[in-house]
Parts: structure tokens; sequence; C-alpha cells
């Protein structure tokens, strides 16, 4: 009984040298033990008895039968910093361009809008709020002036860092001026995106504006002055810089 016994402790002795790895320093000594951790900057070793020891990789020469895979099944997993889109966003869109009224010709026409909302939707950068702005149109010696409030939608229409775009929005424009009453706004828009990080990306597109209006304009018949209100369709196009932040 005592003989098997000891050989069985032999074995078990033989097999914790063969999966051992030998530490070299460069003072000449020799460490014998399983690497249980290792990195760029330190080889933690266990010894037959089951105690650790730590070494900087600064002091090893080499280490000789080296267990591999042991190392990668105890060493520390790389946490990589990943960088979250920010799910709340600015957009701020400044336009310009040509105003257009069939009674009254052609004009120009400025704009700038303010939205707050999401600029990222099911895993995508895509933006959707609401808020409010200012529209001008200047035709033939007219100036009609907006104040839209509007829920407007825009989706790059891929995930790729320069991608192309579209837009939408609708509201309501409230009139600026006791001679003109306020009415339907909607807008489209066609361009390109780039995406600059994950918070934030910059847009030209080309746009188009519709804004209904109620005018008040004057008629004479023999000589006495009737009052009317007429509905009119107020268009806008040009070019429209976005900035997403």
């Amino acid at each position: 009984m005592r003989k098997r016994l000891a050989l069985l402790v032999w074995l078990i002795a033989i097999a914790a040298c063969a999966c051992a790895e030998t530490i070299v320093l460069h003072t000449g000594a020799r460490v014998q033990g399983t690497i249980v951790f290792q990195n760029e900057d330190v080889v933690i070793v266990r010894d037959a008895s089951g105690a650790r020891s730590q070494y900087p990789r600064a002091d090893i020469k080499e280490i000789l039968g080296e267990n591999t895979e042991a190392v990668e099944e105890t060493a520390e997993p790389e946490i990589q910093q990943i960088e979250t889109p920010k799910k709340a966003s600015i957009l701020l869109e400044i336009a310009g361009g040509a105003g257009i009224q069939p009674t009254e010709g052609a004009g120009g026409a400025v704009s700038a809008d303010l939205l707050v909302g999401s600029h990222h939707i099911r895993n995508r950068h895509v933006f959707a709020g609401a808020g409010i702005g200012y529209h001008g149109l200047f035709l033939a010696g007219e100036k009609y002036n907006f104040l839209p409030i509007q829920a407007a939608l825009r989706m790059p229409l891929t995930e790729d860092k320069h991608a192309p775009m579209f837009g939408v929005a609708v509201g309501y424009g409230i009139a600026l001026s006791k001679t003109y009453l306020g009415g339907l706004y909607a807008g489209i828009d066609f361009g390109y995106r780039c995406q600059l990080n994950p918070r934030s990306a910059i847009g030209l597109t080309a746009y188009a504006q519709f804004q209904q209006a109620v005018v008040n304009t004057t008629e004479y018949i023999d000589g006495s002055a009737f009052i009317n209100k007429t509905g009119r369709s107020l268009i806008s196009t040009g070019l429209k810089l976005s900035l997403y932040f």
C-alpha cells in the first residue's frame, strides 16, 4: 500500500513538473511554476505549493516551457472603452434662397430653425425632434415673416460617415404681422450629411418649403373699399446648412 501511495505521489510530481514553466531572471535565478497571468508589465507564477509570486516583465530574461493555454485561460479580459452616442441632440439649420408667389412673382427667402430631439434612434443616426424658427420671404416689396412651430425628421440613407440624407417637416407658421395670417407649414430636404463623430454631424441640403398665408386685400367697387381675405401659397427653395450637436 505504501509503495502504491509513493508511486502515485511521484507520478503527480512528474505531471506537475511537465506542466510547469521556468522563469529565468536577469540575475540568473530560476523560478519554476505555472504562469497564471501575464501581460506586458508583469508575470504571476503559482508554484507547487499553490503560492503565487509576481515578477516585473523587465526583470525576466526568458520563459522556458511556457504554457500559453493556461495563460490565455486565466488572463484578464481586455476592457474596451466604447463611446456611446449621445441620444439627445440639438439641430441648427440656416437656409437661404428664392421665394415664389404666383401673383407677386419671385424674390428672396431666408430661414433659421432650432430643433431639439433625439439623434440616435434604433441604433441609427436619425434625428427626430421639434422646435421653432424664423422664416422670411421678400416678394415685390412685400415682406412675409413667420414663426414656424414644427416637428421634423432627418434621416441618412446609409450609416456611412458620408451619406445622402432626406428630411421632412410639418407644422404651423405663426404670422408676425397684422396684415396677414399664418397657416400650415411643410418642408422637404434632400442632400448630404457627414457624421463627424458619434455626437455631431454637418449637412448641406437642397430644400423646398411651403407656407400657407391668409392676406387681407382691398378692393374698390364704385368708389367704396372692401377688404377681402385671400389665401396665398408661399414657396421658398434654396440651400440649407445643418449642424447636429
